[in-house]
């Protein structure tokens, strides 16, 4: 519960902390799945207990900040685990502990936006792996972020969902440093929390945003043409069947009950492996 996810090297699956089977202590646990020997590992535990926190890969290493230690204290602490050295080592510590919302990597940096603590303000920090270094943001990306939670940097492009169940995107203008309509699916799914958007992520040079009901869509983005109407390929919405190997169905259904102590089942996050 509340833990985090990323994937190294294309196959590996990696799950950091989180909390214990009680889900009140938090954890330094890090195990992997290794999609070619279809096989769980553990890894080396994280330095610091924390969940609540964001993750990101850049460079083939794993990075963690923030999150929640005992007693409901929030964490400017952050680490990277480099898999060649099979270790862990701290990094610079954000500049303010925050309650994180979500994040992404755009352009080999690292964006973490989320609610401080003590003022419940909305902020966002950049990490530079280059400079080890946090620097606060505030610009049109930032700033017309509250309603585009769901971000994912794609072909040198940063898109973002522009609505609960994903059936519209905007794209970041870096020029009028602001986000402008990029394409509309026509099709709206409506509100209800199974319709929620997991994460978008890429799959096969295409968009994929996936549901809680694991519904599915492909989106070509890099098509010139932008209306749906007439041109089916753009946007092609999948039916929320289980087409792969049963050794996939038991990863889900794994890290599904490694996400939730109750039986409803709930997608925390979502990541593409290459087997």
């Amino acid at each position: 519960m509340w833990f985090s996810c990323a994937v190294l090297s294309g196959c590996c699956l990696y799950l950091i902390g989180g909390v214990d089977m009680e889900g009140s202590i938090s954890i330094t646990q890090v195990i992997f799945y290794n999609a070619l020997t279809n096989k769980w590992y553990k890894a080396p535990d994280m330095l610091q207990k924390r969940n609540l926190f964001r993750s990101c890969v850049i460079n083939n290493c794993l990075y963690v900040a923030g999150g929640q230690l005992e007693g409901n204290q929030m964490t400017r602490s952050a680490e990277v685990y480099d898999p060649n050295q099979n270790k862990w080592s701290f990094i610079s510590e954000m500049s303010t502990a925050m309650v994180p919302l979500y994040s992404f990597v755009h352009n080999g940096t690292w964006f973490y936006k989320g609610n401080a603590i003590g003022s419940g303000n909305s902020m966002c920090e950049a990490y530079s792996p280059e400079t080890d270094t946090w620097t606060q943001v505030s610009n049109g990306m930032v700033n017309g972020w509250s309603n585009h939670c769901k971000c994912i940097s794609l072909n040198g492009q940063l898109y973002a969902l522009d609505c609960r169940d994903g059936c519209k995107l905007t794209v970041y203008d870096r020029e009028t440093d602001s986000w402008k309509n990029f394409i509309d699916s026509k099709v709206h799914l409506g509100s209800s929390p199974a319709f929620d958007v997991v994460a978008p992520v890429s799959l096969n040079g295409k968009l994929c945003i996936i549901r809680q009901n694991m519904s599915i869509s492909l989106v070509d983005v890099s098509s010139p043409n932008k209306q749906v109407e007439n041109n089916p390929h753009l946007w092609k919405n999948i039916a929320r069947e289980c087409h792969g190997k049963s050794s996939v169905r038991r990863l889900w259904s794994t890290i599904i009950r490694r996400g939730r102590s109750d039986s409803k089942g709930y997608i925390d996050c979502c990541q593409v492996l290459q087997a």
